[in-house]
């Protein structure tokens, strides 16, 4: 059964437990957040990461935030929401699920704007936690739609974490994999290390190690030999924004993966659910970017790797085109070649 990454614990004056991925695979530690600061830094930080994970951390965010507010009309509750939520969606740019999980906050806040702050407070947390048990529910659904993709034998090569880890406790990418496994197909995987915060080799390998799935770590520059050799059946991914004609951004070094597929010949797949497309932009050309730190770059582990006063460059994230995939997998079905047409089928006006 894959790890909780996320949880709520007690009642509207309770607090956000979660996994620090920051320490593993080394130590398996839960960290707290009862303010809104505490949970900025958890998202900021990567303490608490991935697309669908980072939209249930904004949503229950949204309910530490406010817990304490003493407002007594709605129109002062909701001003100091809007700040909460403001400051949250400041934490990181590219994953949009984060940003869909403050707004639905503030939506359910809206529409019960009749009733008292403390009501609303409770209707706030009771939405929170709904979102998480609906992304345990979508995760599955994924999983289920994307399993006949891969056949008995199959070896598929995956980049970053889109585990459980990086949802409410089953995954995207990976739970295609775990899907498959169930079902009693004997898959294995190779994992891209995913520099420069190794989230590969210190996350996937390790959940895919102990769900019992034949691993094996490569470094991310090993995957085009590994794709010549004919290693590799396809390759399988997530994503934190998808645009209206289906590129998609992930983790940094996908796209160049993306093009090593193409060339060799091997299927190209993105698994996410519907709250990661933004139909509001036509392309990946207008996806946000983050830009991280340079010691991310200059150090592993706190180990210095690069002389002093380097310049250095370390976006987060890349744009894979959707001419480059194979299919997008999603809980609402399969899309096939995705295009703008395609995904509105599909993914409907999202909501």
């Amino acid at each position: 059964m894959p790890l909780p990454t996320i949880e709520w614990i007690g009642e509207i004056d309770g607090k956000i437990k979660l996994v620090d991925q920051t320490l593993l695979p080394n130590e398996l530690k839960y960290v707290y957040c009862d303010d809104k600061e505490s949970i900025y830094h958890a998202i900021k930080t990567l303490m608490v990461r991935g697309a669908p994970a980072i939209g249930i951390a904004g949503a229950m965010g949204a309910v530490v935030g406010i817990k304490n507010c003493d407002a007594e009309d709605f129109e002062s509750f909701f001003n100091e929401m809007k700040q909460v939520t403001a400051y949250l969606g400041s934490s990181r740019p590219t994953a949009v699920n984060l940003f869909w999980g403050l707004k639905r906050m503030e939506d359910v806040a809206q529409r019960n704007s009749q009733k008292s702050v403390s009501e609303i407070k409770n209707i706030l947390l009771e939405e929170a936690k709904t979102i998480l048990e609906e992304d345990k529910t979508i995760c599955r659904k994924i999983g289920e739609n994307g399993e006949s993709l891969l056949e008995d034998g199959n070896c598929v090569i995956t980049h970053c974490n889109a585990g459980g880890l990086a949802t409410g406790d089953y995954g995207t990418a990976l739970a295609v994999m775990f899907a498959a496994a169930e079902k009693g197909k004997n898959i294995s995987v190779y994992a891209d290390e995913t520099r420069p915060l190794l989230q590969g080799s210190r996350l996937t390998a390790w959940e895919l190690k102990n769900a019992g799935i034949d691993v094996t770590l490569i470094c991310d520059n090993m995957a085009a030999h590994t794709m010549k050799q004919r290693k590799i059946d396809c390759v399988i991914v997530g994503a934190d924004r998808i645009a209206a004609n289906g590129d998609a951004a992930n983790k940094i070094g996908t796209y160049s993966l993306s093009i090593i597929a193409k060339e060799h010949d091997v299927p190209f797949y993105v698994a996410a659910p519907a709250s990661t497309f933004d139909l509001s932009i036509a392309s990946g050309d207008e996806i946000p970017i983050e830009e991280r730190g340079p010691d991310e770059v200059t150090s592993i582990s706190g180990n210095k790797i690069a002389p002093d006063d380097i310049k250095v460059f370390n976006p987060a994230f890349d744009v894979t085109p959707a001419s480059n995939i194979a299919a997008i997998i999603t809980e609402r079905g399969v899309i096939n070649s995705p295009n703008k047409e395609k995904v509105e089928t599909v993914i409907g006006n999202n909501t």
